[in-house]
């Protein structure tokens, strides 16, 4: 089959592997000059099923564990360390929330988090381990995806291209637009994310570091290049540039709490990127005639691309597809039915 997928952020350029090793002639079309040039690009690369059961659906874990197979085997770019959570001493309760709503983690002391991140010493009293999850540098592993897409003979990659310039000569279209398809599914909104990087060769982390806080939580995720990425913002705007200065003071007033080294970090980058979410935030597949769409991966895309690809390639196929996440509108006499 002749496949077109718009869009090379994480959702498309997984996509285009999932039908590219699939046999297919994949024609993978992307309107920037190269590859996860949106929300992407600024995603924390953390493969943390089990802690995103604290906010997320069940469906989001589960197939989180798709996802950690997916990018330390398939794509092996992802360091399975673990991720550690702490909390500052006025917010013990706030560890204790996050326990009862997780699963698969030890409860550890102050001489286990020392001798995990010895950056850290002294600085908690508890902390919760997740010793299966691991983390990545988004960008790499989207260079990772694409490089390997560039060796099948079965693919064509068409960067800076507007895919409404292209003939209609196929036979499937995999829309991975993200917030930019609103104008045809119902009900996607932007949430915007914020974050900084942070380079100082002060502090050395191996593993992605949670730290709670009612107000602002922070994740710190170590790129392995003495530059840490802090993010945490979910904010209901759809306002793809701008970060607002209180986002800067709260990123960086957790970051100081962590460790008070981040005070002395340069700060090496600023931005932000809409993230397309559906209203109940689960990712989904929809068929509409000859298409299918592949949105709403919210906070959760390098989590949950691998399982959305794989059903996108099922549908596209004819075989059974996850039904949580799979979804076929059908249009009679003017309703529409999803079955």
């Amino acid at each position: 089959m002749r496949i077109r997928v718009i869009g090379a952020g994480v959702a498309g350029l997984t996509a285009a592997l999932e039908f590219g090793k699939r046999g297919h002639q994949v024609e993978l079309v992307e309107r920037e000059s190269g590859p996860g040039m949106g929300c992407s690009w600024y995603a924390g690369g953390m493969i943390s099923p089990w802690c995103e059961m604290e906010t997320a659906e069940p469906l989001v874990a589960e197939l989180g564990l798709e996802a950690l197979d997916y990018w330390t085997r398939s794509i092996p770019v992802a360091w399975r360390t673990g991720s550690l959570v702490v909390a500052p001493p006025r917010d013990q309760a706030e560890l204790t929330r996050f326990a009862k709503r997780t699963r698969d983690f030890e409860d550890i002391g102050a001489n286990r988090i020392a001798a995990l991140e010895p950056d850290l010493a002294g600085r908690f009293s508890r902390a919760l381990y997740f010793a299966s999850e691991a983390h990545l540098d988004p960008r790499k592993a989207l260079e990772s995806v694409t490089e390997r897409l560039a060796a099948l003979d079965n693919v064509t990659l068409r960067f800076s291209t507007d895919a409404a310039s292209l003939a209609d000569n196929v036979e499937w279209t995999v829309d991975c637009r993200g917030f930019a398809a609103r104008d045809t599914l119902d009900g996607l909104r932007g949430v915007k994310g914020e974050m900084l990087v942070l380079e100082t060769g002060e502090i050395s982390f191996e593993r992605a570091i949670r730290m709670l806080h009612p107000r602002t939580p922070v994740y710190v995720v170590p790129r392995h290049d003495r530059r840490f990425m802090i993010g945490a913002t979910s904010i209901e705007n759809e306002e793809p540039t701008r970060i607002s200065a209180r986002s800067v003071a709260e990123l960086l007033g957790a970051a100081y709490t962590l460790h008070p080294s981040f005070a002395e970090a340069e700060v090496a980058e600023m931005g932000s990127g809409l993230r397309p979410a559906f209203r109940d935030n689960l990712p989904r597949v929809e068929r509409r005639g000859r298409t299918l769409y592949i949105n709403g991966l919210y906070r959760h895309g390098f989590l949950v691309a691998p399982s959305l690809a794989r059903a996108a390639a099922d549908l596209a196929q004819g075989n059974v597809a996850d039904p949580r996440i799979a979804h076929v509108r059908l249009e009679r006499l003017g309703d529409v039915v999803w079955a």
